[in-house]
């Protein structure tokens, strides 16, 4: 009886399994406008299919209730009809007996959990949205632009009283003794300035909602504002920034070591034990932004955690001690990883993978608190006096450009002064530039002297202050922007140090966005290209020690966006490294494959449909196009440098002539020079984002990187890259810039710092919520092959922090997507759904 009901069960799945066989064929032959395919066929090799053609079949599986939902994880997977149809007959006949206990445990746990959680992470038919109106909308945005020049007088006026003050003074010693007294002042004012305003306004951060526009969320904007501003994220990975974290209200134990520049604005709700690990760019602030509120909780890290890069630590989220967190990882909200297990991935899960590399060495108090001590009168006895002579150069060799009381007509009067504004401008800008170069190659290659590789040692000494000091110094966001998506990107990291020898000059082989812990260590091989956002990990660390060893990327590799790769990466040649991969450091070396998520998995190195160009990148017909990109991106560089250099020029008349007036008209001159230099900076560099389009908006491409459509997009990456959007960042102005710049954006959108690469091809719908570092990215590059497509963001949707959406997606209204998830180009969200991971699902 047992074996004749097994066999009746398994003739019963092989009917369903034949069944779902011949509905996904269906909806496959949809999807690719044929009669038929076959099921033994796999979808990238035989098919012909790429991600966004499989990404479409997922949607459309997924809106029949006659078939389980598909993600794009089982297609790579399982990777032909037949094989996909087995293995969801299997998972849907498992999965139904445990369907009650697991909806049962679900309940269980969302009565268990935090109410906050539970009222804001699940996605109801109603969205509950913020309270606000527009009348508060408005008015937020009113007082928020007051603040914003009250703070830029306030900032003037003390420059030109300090340095009326310093000129006072009697001969070389007294000049650098006021130089030195009023760079102190205004160093620790504007640290104890985020400080005081924080226990003013907010007092103690407590788990808790507020309402955007409201006036609570204004006493907020002002000290996350103030917070992110302040000169204290310059004394990232110094004891000094523990101590003002603690004084932001922190809970931070002994030997801690934080890399991260993120200051957390809600540091009241940070806990984080003794000899704890946090590296570099790790977002963690300790509040998101939720459907239209600001939801502030608890992050807490237990002792001798170590947190890796690029992760993002949501709040309610904990760690115990000597737990891990691998790079590339995210924890949401709810996630505890226990004491002493290692976890990665997004969201992260159990590893069995050691992301701690380097053993410890003697870092006691003593060596620490030198450390800072030193690093604090570098700053006021060398950097601040130094700044503050290089003003005083410009002004004496600049009679026109006084900051003294004078009864002289107003300089603006004066032709001499434009002509000498207009010199001093040029001097300094391509002079500095130039200057800029020679220091990058010369003086990190002689401090790199003094460090060994693959020796270990301790944080805070001598040898640490050198590797900070070449991190900044080569790592300047200036030259690569100038330098990135053209055959000069090589030769600019090779001036650096980069190990290219045996690269390939593809024209496009480094976006705009690359950096490294030392430039000395950093290996790329022969035919390998990189689309943007590469951070090499090249410096392995604990919380008392550090060490270089070189990373090195196989030939033939391409790298997607926002790819951290350390110096332990098991890739070796011909792989590909999708957006957001997280490189593993533990297993076999990876060759002829792609890798894709986190944790990653393996998808097929290349699709058909991308062969297409490979005809382009041989031969004459490479060297006759590769010539011409490079003349296209030559003068797609000069025009960068006299975009830039023009604003520059525009902003020093405005200062000057500002500070002449204001011995005049006092403070309200300063306060029309702050407007006039946001209004002048928006409007300026929308006209060139306009221009550089043909005043059309982007139309999607398919192309070559060869093909003249693709260098024109290069040149709109280029002259459209500049940084001032972050000023607007959590106010209603920044959705007026951005319809300014083309994007369709609608009503009361709330921005804390997404990133639109390619506005035109962007909707955004009423009322959503976009997080800290999110992403919308309207194309993608694969090899020699770029695509570009609209994305569409229904109303009242939330992107999480670190969330990256690729192109050719439509999220539906009231939909969430969660924080560090990916969602793939072509994927669809449904209305009211909430999906996550990389790469996202639901």
């Amino acid at each position: 009886m047992g074996n004749g009901a097994e066999d009746a069960t398994a003739a019963g799945m092989q009917a369903a399994a034949a069944g779902t066989e011949m509905m996904l064929a269906q909806v496959l032959a949809g999807v690719m406008r044929t009669e038929q395919v076959s099921v033994d066929g796999d979808f990238f090799t035989d098919l012909g299919a790429d991600s966004m053609v499989m990404a479409h079949f997922c949607a459309r599986v997924r809106k029949r209730d006659d078939l389980p939902t598909v993600s794009m994880k089982d297609i790579y997977r399982h990777s032909t009809i037949r094989s996909l149809a087995a293995a969801l007959a299997d998972i849907t006949s498992s999965s139904a007996p445990a369907a009650v206990q697991s909806r049962a445990s679900s309940q269980a746990h969302a009565l268990t959990s935090s109410p906050l959680r539970a009222q804001t992470d699940a996605p109801s038919e109603v969205s509950s949205g913020s309270p606000s109106g527009t009348w508060q909308y408005v008015l937020c945005g009113a007082a928020q632009l007051l603040a914003f020049l009250g703070f830029s007088c306030l900032g003037a006026v003390a420059a030109i009283l300090g340095y009326q003050w310093i000129l006072t003074g009697s001969g070389t010693a007294g000049l650098y003794l006021r130089a030195v007294l009023f760079g102190a002042a205004v160093f620790c004012g504007l640290c104890a300035l985020p400080v005081a305003a924080k226990w003013i306004l907010i007092g103690r951060f407590t788990q808790r909602r507020i309402p955007l526009w409201g006036l609570a969320y204004l006493r907020f904007w002002c000290v996350k504002s103030l917070i992110r501003s302040s000169p204290a994220r310059l004394l990232t990975g110094s004891p000094l920034y523990v101590l003002y974290l603690r004084a932001l209200g922190a809970c931070i134990g002994k030997g801690v070591t934080i890399l991260s520049r993120t200051v957390p604005v809600c540091a009241d709700l940070l806990s984080v034990g003794d000899g704890t690990l946090i590296r570099k760019d790790v977002l963690l602030s300790c509040y998101r932004a939720h459907d239209g509120w600001i939801e502030t909780g608890p992050v807490t890290l237990g002792a001798g955690v170590t947190v890796s890069e690029q992760t993002v630590l949501d709040i309610e989220t904990s760690m115990g001690d000597d737990a891990q967190l691998g790079h590339a990882s995210s924890l949401h909200p709810g996630q505890a990883v226990p004491a002493g297990e290692s976890w990665h991935g997004s969201p992260a899960q159990r590893a069995e993978t050691d992301y701690r590399a380097v053993e410890p060495a003697a870092c006691g108090s003593v060596r620490r608190a030198l450390y800072g001590l030193g690093q604090l009168m570098a700053i006021l006895l060398v950097y601040l006096p130094l700044a503050v002579a290089g003003g005083s150069f410009v002004l004496t060799a600049m009679p026109q450009l006084h900051l003294l009381p004078s009864t002289d007509p107003p300089v603006f009067t004066s032709r001499a002064f434009y002509i000498e504004t207009l010199i001093a401008s040029l001097v300094a800008f391509f002079g500095g530039t130039l200057l800029g170069l020679l220091a990058v190659s010369t003086v990190p290659r002689l401090l790199s002297l003094a460090i060994k590789p693959d020796r270990i040692y301790p944080l805070y000494g001598f040898h640490y202050g050198m590797h900070r000091a070449i991190m900044r110094m080569t790592n300047i966001r200036f030259f690569t922007t100038l330098f990135g998506d053209s055959s000069a990107i090589v030769h600019y990291l090779r001036w650096l140090g980069y190990d290219l020898c045996r690269v390939e000059q593809t024209g496009s082989n480094f976006g705009t966005m690359v950096k490294h812990d030392t430039p000395y260590l950093s290996t790329v091989s022969s035919g390998t290209m990189v689309a943007d956002g590469l951070s090499i990990i090249n410096a392995d660390f604990s919380s008392t020690s550090f060490r270089f060893s070189r990373a090195s990327i196989g030939p033939r590799n391409f790298l997607g966006n926002n790819i951290a790769y350390p110096s332990r990466g098991r890739t070796g040649d011909n792989c590909l490294l999708a957006t957001k991969v997280l490189v593993p450091i533990d297993g076999p070396v990876r060759e002829g494959v792609g890798l894709l998520g986190s944790p990653s998995f393996e998808i097929p190195r290349t699709v058909l449909r991308d062969q297409q160009f490979d005809h382009l990148a041989t031969g004459d017909e490479l060297r006759r196009r590769l010539a011409a990109k490079n003349r296209h991106n030559a003068v797609t560089a000069s025009m960068h440098m006299l975009a830039r250099w023009f604003h520059f020029f525009v902003l020093a008349l405005i200062a000057v002539a500002a500070v002449d007036l204001y011995h005049v008209h006092g403070v309200p001159a300063l306060a029309l020079a702050s407007l006039l230099t946001l209004t002048f900076t928006v409007v300026y560099f929308t006209l060139i984002e306009r221009a550089v389009t043909g005043f059309r908006p982007l139309k999607p491409l398919y192309c070559s990187i060869y093909d003249p459509s693709f260098w024109r997009h290069e040149r709109f990456w280029k002259l459209t890259s500049h940084r001032y959007m972050q000023l607007f960042n959590g106010t209603p102005f920044k959705g007026l810039v951005w319809r300014l710049l083309g994007a369709r954006i609608g009503r009361q959108v709330f921005d804390d710092g997404c990133a639109l690469i390619e506005r035109t091809l962007v909707s955004i719908g009423d009322g959503c919520t976009l997080n800290a570092a999110s992403v919308i990215q309207s194309h993608s590059q694969e090899d020699g092959a770029f695509k570009s497509d609209h994305a569409g963001i229904g109303r009242g949707v939330t992107l999480g922090v670190g969330a990256f959406v690729h192109y050719g997606t439509t999220i539906g209204d009231h939909a969430q997507l969660a924080a560090d998830s990916f969602l793939m180009k072509g994927e669809e969200i449904p209305s009211h759904a909430g999906w996550g991971g990389n790469p996202a699902r639901g």
